[in-house]
Order: C-alpha cells, then structure tokens, then sequence
C-alpha cells in the first residue's frame, strides 16, 4: 500500500467513482481498512457498501 493510492482511492470513493471494494482494491487494502481510514477523515461509507463491511466482519 502506497499513500499516494490510498489517498487517490479514498479520493475516488468519496466522488462516486468507485464502490467501497474497487477503491479498497485500488489502494491495495481491504474494505474494513478503507473504511476506518474514510471514518478518521471524517466521512461515512454510503449506504450500499454497508454489506460489504458487514460480510467483511464475518
């Protein structure tokens, strides 16, 4: 993981352009980490990605 496509994958998450799991995938973590790094920026994951935190978590 690169900070540079993390920071360009939260980018595109926040904008619409990915889902939760593309933008995970493109910077090179998975979903839950995406997530928390969303949360500590101060933005929520939208609602139809929940499912994939939730099948994440089990």
């Amino acid at each position: 993981m690169s900070y540079t496509s993390l920071t360009t994958a939260l980018t595109l998450y926040r904008g619409g352009t990915l889902t939760l799991e593309q933008a995970a995938s493109y910077g090179g973590v998975e979903a839950g980490k995406l997530a928390s790094e969303l949360r500590s920026r101060g933005f929520d994951v939208r609602e139809e990605d929940w499912d994939v935190l939730a099948e994440t978590a089990n």
